[in-house]
């Protein structure tokens, strides 16, 4: 099994044991490849939930550019809400998490066919 396919396979049960989300399996590998090489790197693969500037860069990179959405306090909500389902306390929030969570929380899976 590869490296890409083992980070999967964690990401895969964080989203069952963490957030109760059954993952759409070709979704969450389509969304882990768009992180590129930030998932292999231990600071750049995970969200800092805490930082204001980590969340603006999940805003401003992911959400804006990558699904093409418009900025506005309806982003700021949807981040919360996913940082609230992954849970405030689980210190190791990953990237492609996130960013599977946020693709499903704003319906943009379409970005990804």
């Amino acid at each position: 099994m590869s490296a890409r396919e083992e980070l999967i396979k964690k990401y895969a049960g964080d989203l069952k044991e963490k957030c109760g989300v059954t993952p759409n399996m070709d979704l969450l590998t389509k969304v882990t490849i768009g992180c590129g090489p930030s998932i292999y790197n231990a600071d750049s693969s995970t969200v800092a939930s805490s930082q204001q500037s980590e969340l603006d860069t999940v805003k401003k990179n992911f959400l804006i550019k990558k699904l093409g959405l418009k900025d506005g306090p309806d982003l700021d909500a949807g981040i919360k809400a996913v940082i609230e389902k992954y849970g405030h306390a689980n210190k190791h929030k990953y990237r492609a998490v996130i960013y599977y969570l946020l693709t499903l929380h704003f319906k943009k899976e379409s970005v990804y066919k």
